[in-house]
């Protein structure tokens, strides 16, 4: 990341992971091998993603964990407590990675927030700070009025939503690209061009989406409360697609049809 500090490039989100299955997934993905968890306020499971990363007898500093602050909690005196209590929910005394969730523009806080993030940094109390969803005019904006580039933006990405264009802003900021909905919510499993490419390596077409994914320098937390599904997630650095396949999954583009999630212009 472009504060000098290391994130793992495959990690799993518990992004509707019900509270009382997250402490046995999280615990499953460390067992298995990862080491990077993404969770946030408004999926309600961080108390377990604590008792996940507690009951690995894995050391903290071997965990990187990432949460995030939601819109109602947006503003200097709200995101403290949002943080305060993240950290209480998660049995922690420091963060790997905050994250602003949205930039809800509407609520024209998100400028405020992202001082108060360089604040909680500046505290030593989390380590790296960044946002989720923004777009470049808030980037801009952000980057502009604070001299603080966050160290990257989590944002939807598959192969029907590459955003190419947004991707590119961040490559010329220093900005790591993460992608949240890496298989599009299961579509790509049925796609076919995602299966052939799949059965000429023998992989499946969700790995297929993971690596392609992995090849363009993206971070990814794919999801699975199924620890088989999350071992083949995991199972993805013993092939390479080449330069065609990786341009006939480009070509997957269906520009903001491919989107499953709100527009960040106008979710607030």
């Amino acid at each position: 990341m472009n504060d000098g500090r290391i994130i793992p490039q495959l990690g799993v989100g518990v992004f509707q992971v019900p509270a009382e299955d997250t402490e046995r997934n999280v615990l499953d993905a460390l067992e298995l091998g990862y080491r990077s968890i993404d969770t946030a306020w408004g999926y309600f499971n961080e108390e377990g993603v604590g008792r996940g990363v507690a009951a690995s007898g894995l050391a903290r500093d071997e965990v990187f964990v990432t949460t995030k602050v939601w819109n109602s909690y947006q503003g200097r005196e709200k995101t403290i407590e949002s943080f305060e209590g993240s950290l209480e929910r998660l049995g922690f005394d420091r963060l790997d990675l905050l994250l602003i969730h949205w930039p809800a523009p509407a609520n024209e806080l998100y400028l405020e927030t992202w001082e108060t993030f360089v604040e909680l940094r500046d505290s030593g109390r989390v380590s790296s700070i960044g946002v989720s969803n923004f777009q470049p005019a808030h980037l801009g904006h952000i980057i502009r009025e604070t001299g603080v580039v966050p160290v990257l933006n989590q944002i939807e990405l598959h192969p029907y939503l590459p955003q190419h264009e947004l991707q590119e802003f961040h490559r010329a900021h220093g900005i790591l690209t993460e992608a949240w909905g890496p298989i599009a919510r299961g579509k790509v499993a049925d796609d076919p061009t995602l299966v052939e490419i799949g059965r000429s390596h023998g992989v499946s077409p969700v790995q297929v989406t993971i690596r392609w994914e992995l090849q363009q320098g993206i971070v990814v937390i794919p999801k699975s409360v199924h620890r088989e599904r999350l071992a083949s997630n995991l199972d993805v650095f013993d092939f390479e697609l080449s330069a065609e396949e990786m341009a006939a999954i480009d070509a997957l583009d269906a520009g903001e049809e491919g989107r499953t999630g709100p527009h960040p212009d106008t979710f607030s």
